[in-house]
């Protein structure tokens, strides 16, 4: 094991299958690494542990720096109470302010140095919106946590593709008017800056995706490609940025065309997160680039319909840790 801070990782929504994960991605990695020490409820994750019929010591630990020392041996917890006992699939908004509190106190650890990265568990952020909690979801909150003004970024990463949404969560009929050149910029510079510090690529590429099919087919089937996306590759371009674009979205995904970028810039929610679900669904990993610290986040939900099964992947949340550290190491390195 290196000597690396461990990582932060947060318990998630208490009724859904983070804790489980948790429990299956020590087991994976108890051997080789990277360490992680979880912020959740110990009896919880013991109870789930011996339900499931899992061998994996849990061990309360009162300081991250002590997670690294026991992790090949049984799993650090930095004990957090619960509101409820949960329920697997079961919400319960008493659970909430542990969920919240988790979050927080896992960037508070890895801005302090003690851990190298934040990974984030799946929330249920309807659950959290009841009780109080004013942010869409995980990307917004971490931005408030870091309070320097960093604009997040989401990127959704595999061993094939890497993409990232201008616009997110809104309905498709707001995208056309929320796209903006400056937008495209602002994602494009923050993506470039991401694949040198945090991937190691010298000289990124990116392919910008047109909004409208076939990229507007020149005007004919609408003006955003011409007249707000064209405009933002070129400044992308004279900053120096290797940028291409706009470029019709369905001939962008392709293996041979992958095979030309590091990563593609895409209008809408759906236009980047359909291919990269359909390459690569159990080892895509959601990472919020543009803060101070790492955060990498399994790319799915809950799952609440098998929520103590026993059923869920740990892949993506395997990844996230893999690729948590592999971002923490680069950034130590060069400062």
């Amino acid at each position: 094991m290196s000597a690396r801070p461990p990582l932060a990782l947060t318990m998630g929504e208490a009724a859904g299958i983070g804790g489980e994960l948790t429990l299956m991605a020590w087991q994976a990695l108890r051997g080789r690494g990277p360490a992680f020490v979880t912020l959740d409820n110990a009896e919880r994750l013991a109870a789930m542990a011996a339900r499931l019929g899992m061998q994996v010591p849990i061990v309360p630990v009162r300081d991250a720096g002590e997670a690294a020392g026991v992790f090949s041996s049984g799993l650090p917890v930095l004990d957090r109470p619960l509101g409820t006992p949960p329920v697997p699939g079961t919400l319960d908004g008493r659970n909430a302010a542990a969920a919240i509190g988790a979050i927080a106190d896992a960037v508070a650890l890895t801005m302090a140095g003690r851990t190298g990265a934040v990974v984030t568990n799946p929330i249920h952020k309807a659950t959290l919106k009841g009780e109080g909690f004013a942010h869409p979801g995980h990307t917004e909150y971490l931005a408030e946590l870091a309070g320097d003004g960093s604009i997040p970024v989401m990127m959704l990463a595999g061993p094939q593709l890497r993409v990232v949404p201008v616009t997110v969560h809104m309905p498709l009929r707001a995208v056309a008017d929320a796209l903006t050149a400056e937008r495209i910029v602002t994602v494009g510079r923050i993506t470039a800056g991401a694949l040198r510090r945090d991937f190691g690529i010298a000289a990124p590429r990116l392919v910008v995706a047109g909004l409208n099919p076939h990229a507007g087919e020149g005007g004919m089937l609408g003006a955003e490609d011409d007249a707000v996306i064209a405009p933002a590759v070129a400044a992308l371009r004279a900053e120096g940025i290797d940028a291409v674009g706009p470029l019709s979205a369905d001939t962008m995904f392709h293996a041979a065309a992958r095979a030309r970028y590091d990563a593609a810039l895409c209008m809408y929610h759906d236009q980047a997160l359909i291919p990269i679900k359909t390459i690569g669904f159990d080892e895509a990993v959601n990472v919020t680039i543009g803060l101070p610290f790492v955060r990498t986040s399994p790319d799915h939900g809950t799952a609440l319909d098998i929520a103590g099964t026993g059923r869920a992947s740990p892949a993506s949340l395997i990844a996230a840790l893999e690729l948590g550290a592999a971002m923490a190491d680069r950034r130590r390195e060069h400062g």
